[in-house]
């Protein structure tokens, strides 16, 4: 029987919980070193001073000496400006750029953009029924022309994992063309060869930390168009007044991310798989390759909407679809990619981790789902 004052959250890759630790850095932060960093008096010099040692710190928790760190307001924020700032600061290298049909809205949307504005020539990659694009499907696209290629490393609504290290080999030998890599729901959560990606990406809020905090990590030999305006800071290409405490609370997300254990997920992942293989109308979208932190699954002959809200009357939280699209679509278009048919696109539900969960959690979740599938017509 499950306590009704317990709270089941399994909605992690929408947003995790933030940590008592980056709660108390950050109070202390805004209430003792508060001074704009951009200030020349004594305050303003010691808190640019510690930006500056907060970017030292997240370039080496990825283990990375030729990276610099832009701090922006989110992942999306950085993915723009990755995508958009760079394309468009090197139109006059070619106009070519390469990504996949399942990247995030703040990915596709900027092709989107730069394709019907901008005049650019866009190839999307479609992924296999696994939900994962080949380095030899970039390989036989890129060209003399080609300037960017952007794969996300973990999928957000399916877990599906790229091929990253291969895909950056087959980039990298074209000299004008750059990967950007989407890796929100990768950090802490894959191994990655942060060194070999020339631009990606942090969300904060999705690794126990604060929301309105992000950061692109870029390679220091590029450059890109500014997409705001105003006083120049971040070298130039983000203006804005940098937040110490956002800065010094991601360096130490990041931090704890990357230590974190992951064997205590990949239990509550197994248990959960094993447990939605006996429930009938239940298909699995998630496969053994996907990341621990993520199981995507769809129901035959139940509505996904109805499941999700009677869970949700039971402190038992999951999505529908992703967090960053469920007001704008009403199907999953990383689902439907991977070559199921409507139905099974428009009755996803997404189970995503963090290491707060347990096993306890699963068990819950699995119960009251066969509840609800049984009381449900």
């Amino acid at each position: 029987m499950k306590d009704n004052n317990k709270i089941v959250y399994l909605d992690n890759a929408a947003t995790t919980q933030v940590s008592d630790e980056v709660v108390a850095l950050f109070v202390e932060i805004e209430k003792n070193n508060f001074a704009n960093p951009n200030s020349i008096h004594a305050l303003g010099v010691k808190n640019a001073k510690s930006v500056q040692i907060a970017k030292e710190n997240i370039l080496k928790s990825f283990r990375l000496n030729k990276h610099k760190v832009i701090l922006t307001s989110s992942a999306t924020e950085a993915n723009n400006l990755a995508i958009k700032g760079y394309c468009l600061k090197y139109a006059n290298r070619g106009k070519h750029i390469i990504t996949t049909n399942v990247e995030h809205p703040s990915v596709l949307e900027c092709f989107k953009q730069l394709k019907e504005q901008f005049d650019y020539n866009v190839t999307i990659l479609e992924v296999d029924s696994k939900g994962c694009v080949s380095a030899s499907q970039v390989k036989n696209e890129m060209s003399k022309d080609t300037i960017l290629v952007s794969v996300m490393a973990v999928n957000n609504e399916i877990g599906s994992v790229n091929p990253i290290n291969e895909i950056a080999d087959v980039v990298h030998a074209y000299p004008k063309a750059n990967l950007h890599v989407d890796t929100t729901q990768a950090i802490g959560k894959i191994d990655l060869d942060y060194s070999k990606i020339d631009m990606f990406v942090v969300s904060s809020h999705k690794i126990h930390g604060l929301k309105g905090s992000g950061a692109l990590i870029y390679k220091s030999s590029l450059s890109f168009l500014p997409l705001l305006s105003g006083g120049g800071q971040e070298d130039g290409f983000r203006s804005s007044t940098v937040s110490v405490a956002n800065a010094s609370t991601i360096a130490l997300a990041i931090k704890n991310a990357l230590k974190e254990d992951r064997n205590a997920v990949n239990e509550l992942k197994n248990k959960l798989v094993e447990g939605l293989k006996d429930i009938d109308g239940v298909e699995l979208n998630s496969d053994e390759n996907c990341s621990p932190y993520i199981v995507n699954f769809s129901l035959n002959k139940k509505k996904a909407s109805v499941v999700v809200e009677d869970l949700s009357n039971k402190g038992i939280y999951v999505s529908s679809v992703s967090a960053c699209n469920s007001k704008k679509e009403p199907y999953s278009y990383v689902v439907k990619a991977l070559g199921k048919n409507d139905t099974l696109a428009h009755n996803t539900i997404r189970v995503s981790f963090s290491k707060n969960n347990t096993l306890e959690d699963v068990e819950i979740f699995l119960k009251e789902l066969k509840n609800t599938l049984e009381a449900i017509r």
